[in-house]
């Protein structure tokens, strides 16, 4: 089994966040997508080896993006919950397999490395022009108002 297939609902997750954000902020490009996993990688490569990270977290579009994937990235830990209503309406909770932050740190290179081809291929959004049509529109639509971005990304994770 590949990288990809072994851990694609955790790159799926990982790159809805990202193209949830693109969507809002179309000025966003691959460098600052780039940045924002690289601070993550360097955080949670950090802490698993019982370390704290000293990196300077980013700023601007970048640091934006850092929070929104944050946010999957602790889910796919075990450290969040994120609700989710089923086809009734009825709040459910969504049942995922924890995974090391070792994995999520390959899982942040791998779509590292897919940014550089992409950027090469396609330019500045390069990456994100390519993504974007494998993340649903409707996965995107949430309340501009909201400020928090595991609020935000509660519209990602309905159950269908």
């Amino acid at each position: 089994m590949s990288f990809e297939e072994e851990y694609q609902d955790v790159l799926h997750n990982i790159e809805s966040a990202i193209v949830m954000y693109y969507r809002e902020h179309p000025d966003l490009i691959d460098a600052e997508v780039e940045a924002a996993l690289e601070w993550l990688s360097k955080s949670y490569s950090a802490e698993a080896q019982g370390k704290t990270s000293s990196y300077r977290k980013p700023k601007g579009n970048s640091a934006l993006v850092v929070e929104a994937v944050k946010v999957v990235c602790d889910w796919r830990l075990g450290r969040e919950k994120l609700p989710a209503t089923d086809e009734k309406g009825k709040r459910v909770e969504l049942d995922i397999e924890s995974k090391t932050p070792s994995e999520i740190v390959a899982c942040l290179k791998r779509i590292k490395s897919s940014i550089k081809l992409w950027t090469k291929k396609g330019g500045r959004q390069g990456y994100l022009n390519f993504v974007k049509q494998y993340i649903p529109q409707e996965a995107t639509f949430v309340k501009k108002e909201k400020k928090n971005p595991l609020s935000a990304l509660l519209g990602l994770f309905k159950r269908q």
